[in-house]
């Protein structure tokens, strides 16, 4: 028992397996001007605020509030949209049964939330990031752990030096994805950890940034190098073969944590102090971690997998709209079929920490061309989508997905086929047909 009076047992109770295999699927999305590309920002009458009330106002539900200001909507389906702090909008999809279902939830609400958009004279574009913002010209969401984050991050300096266009200008697709026992928790991590570099090159798409392109293809991932490094990236236990849940506890112990709320609900700023420092000496105030906190902590870890009683997946760029169902489509058919799981950890189990990390910090420039211990990556995409199709195949043979899934992955057979990626044909188009215009940009992304 920690001084605390956390249990081990308390300490692994978010991390306690499921029932079934479920999907689900995350979306961010600007809200664009049409004509100028610059996201909307929270007040106003175009703004985000007044997008989430008319949300509500349309579908019904539970209000998401910090400080008594609307950031998201808990609809009745048991979806979600809610804001990021530069006013991205993201899309939670409930859980469910597969890829069919899931895509096709998350297809009708996206739909939806366009229209809606449009009546504000604004366009819903998903993707990389936002194209064409500066953080220093943007309206923060006032959330109030928003603020504790950007001084965390200013803190560390270097390390954390690209923080402020993270948090303001990034979108992802992320999927989540259930294990069943311990045995197939080590399964799925570990080899969800060693394809996150293949992934993550795989799907680069944010090659304009500031309205300038010329640098990287990834910009997001380019910065994630640099947002707290302690919490970001790999987790050094999760590529070892009998990786385990206790594992990953430690880990997260030895983090620190950057915000709390106090017993009246409020966020304050945490000491810089592990989390398993905090337990043996409890806050400033006096009181002790508790469960709520130790939950809350582990939100505060966005490394490629992000591990709670669910496994995150947050490794790649978002595509645009048409390609969107591809994230889900390849992540379940490598993990929910345990052939294609345990070939791809054959594939790419024996790379060490420091190749992934190297790869990592290579990827954002390099996309497909990047190199994983010595070995080209596209190659190893290749084998990754052969194999997750195969499972996907398996599933349809089995009645758990309709007969159109394993086409999600064409998009990016494609890719593989040509090895030109999301954000070099982007490029293409940005410099050709849409003659660096943003409005045609806008055109031809938003949904």
């Amino acid at each position: 028992m920690t001084d605390s009076g956390l249990t081990r047992a308390q300490l692994r109770a978010p991390f306690r397996p499921g029932r079934s295999e479920q999907v689900g699927i995350e979306v961010e999305c600007g809200l664009l001007d049409p004509a100028t590309g610059l996201a909307a920002r929270y007040t106003g009458e175009r703004g985000v605020l007044a997008v989430l009330e008319a949300v509500l106002a349309r579908w019904g539900g539970e209000r998401q509030e910090d400080a008594g200001r609307l950031t998201g909507v808990l609809r009745p389906d048991g979806s979600k949209v809610t804001l990021e702090h530069g006013g991205q909008l993201e899309y939670s999809s409930a859980p469910a049964p597969g890829v069919g279902e899931a895509v096709d939830a998350m297809r009708a609400a996206l739909e939806q939330l366009a229209d809606l958009v449009g009546r504000f004279g604004l366009a819903l574009v998903p993707g990389g990031n936002l194209p064409f913002d500066r953080p220093a010209e943007m309206e923060w969401v006032p959330m109030t752990r928003g603020a504790i984050m950007r001084a965390h991050f200013a803190g560390l300096g270097a390390p954390g030096g690209r923080a402020a266009d993270m948090m303001a200008l990034s979108l992802s697709t992320q999927v989540t994805l259930d294990y069943l026992s311990p045995g197939d928790f080590t399964r799925k991590l570990r080899t969800q950890m060693a394809a996150a570099p293949v992934v993550s090159a795989l799907l680069v798409n944010s090659p304009i940034q500031h309205g300038r392109s010329g640098g990287p293809l990834s910009h997001r991932c380019w910065s994630w190098l640099r947002v707290d490094p302690h919490r970001s990236g790999v987790i050094p236990p999760a590529l070892h073969p009998g990786v385990t849940p206790d594992d990953v506890i430690d880990w997260a112990l030895d983090r620190p944590l950057i915000h709390y709320r106090d017993p009246a609900g409020r966020y304050r700023p945490a000491p810089r102090r592990s989390f398993a420092d905090l337990l043996r000496h409890g806050f400033p105030d006096g009181t002790c971690p508790t469960p709520a906190h130790w939950a809350g902590h582990l939100d505060q870890l966005w490394t490629n997998t992000r591990v709670r009683g669910t496994l995150e997946l947050r490794a790649a760029d978002g595509p645009p709209y048409p390609v969107i169902a591809a994230v889900p489509a390849l992540w379940t058919g490598l993990c929910y079929h345990p052939d294609a799981l345990a070939a791809a950890w054959e594939l790419l189990g024996h790379y060490t920490l420091a190749q992934h990390r190297a790869a990592l910090a290579e990827l954002p420039v390099l996309g497909l061309a990047t190199r994983l211990g010595g070995d080209p990556v596209r190659p190893l995409a290749a084998e990754l989508l052969r194999l997750a199709r195969a499972g996907l195949s398996a599933r349809v043979a089995a009645g758990l997905e309709p007969p159109h899934v394993p086409g999600h992955l064409d998009p990016l057979d494609e890719i593989v086929a040509t090895g030109r990626t999301l954000a070099e044909q982007g490029l293409r188009r940005w410099h050709g047909e849409f003659g660096r215009d943003p409005a045609r940009y806008v055109a031809a992304h938003r949904i």
